[in-house]
């Protein structure tokens, strides 16, 4: 079997670190879809602005290795116990291929150099060769009953507080164009998006744990940001582009 990429998704997400585990968990983030210059995608997307939302099917590009387990650690889990590679969504797969269910935005049928697909609620790395778009259907698709496994598990959201200095920057880049950034920034954070080794050494509710510091790339931004008083403080929110210096 051989595929063909229909098109590449250029997305929010510009590193592995601090990508949802999952697609709607952070609806601010955002991707387009670049589809490649062919005439006939104009006819192949006939009628899909009628669906609020799409299956997008893609390649784990940058998922590390040719080879893979039978088993994995979910971060869902804390790292703490294996399940089997096929009764969970690690990219870490026979064939690394991904799912995604995303909110449809708009489509941009006459940007240059092929036709662009607007997309939020994303979970997926910047780069990401797509192999194919399917419509969601709720009649088919959403199953109320469904059991949820060993994912069954409330998601455990954290308090995001902003610094003054944080505040700043983002109301710069607000003058920019990057309206929703601070919203962006507080979905990702809440999730706590360490490995699982982190969040099992330093959880933000143990003392130990207040004052360390991290940072993750967003976008253009390198975002800083530290545990303390168990919740995550967003120190500042540095612009790469403009050659800034770090703490």
């Amino acid at each position: 079997m051989k595929f063909e990429p229909i098109g590449i998704l250029h997305s929010c997400f510009k590193e592995k670190f601090g990508i949802p585990r999952q697609a709607g968990l952070v609806k601010e983030a955002r991707a387009v879809i670049k589809l490649r210059d062919d005439p006939f995608m104009r006819t192949a997307l006939r009628e899909i602005e009628g669906f609020s939302h799409l299956w997008v099917i893609f390649v784990f590009h940058e998922h590390g290795s040719r080879n893979w387990k039978p088993s994995i650690r979910p971060p869902r889990l804390g790292g703490a116990k294996k399940v089997g590679v096929l009764a969970s969504r690690s990219p870490h797969r026979p064939n690394p291929i991904g799912l995604s269910a995303v909110k449809l935005e708009r489509v941009d049928w006459d940007a240059p150099h092929g036709i662009e697909i607007h997309i939020s609620g994303v979970d997926i790395l910047d780069q990401s060769p797509v192999l194919d778009i399917k419509p969601y259907l709720p009649y088919a698709d959403a199953i109320p009953n469904a059991s949820s496994g060993w994912a069954d598990e409330p998601i455990v959201r954290t308090p995001v507080v902003f610094s003054s200095q944080s505040e700043n920057a983002i109301s710069e880049r607000v003058k920019q164009g990057y309206t929703n950034l601070k919203k962006l920034i507080e979905e990702m954070l809440t999730l706590d998006p360490r490995p699982a080794f982190q969040k099992r050494r330093f959880p933000p509710q143990n003392d130990e744990a207040q004052g360390k510091k991290f940072a993750f790339l967003l976008l253009d931004f390198d975002i800083k940001w530290e545990i303390r008083n168990h919740q995550f403080h967003v120190l500042d929110v540095i612009d790469l582009s403009s050659n800034q210096v770090s703490f």
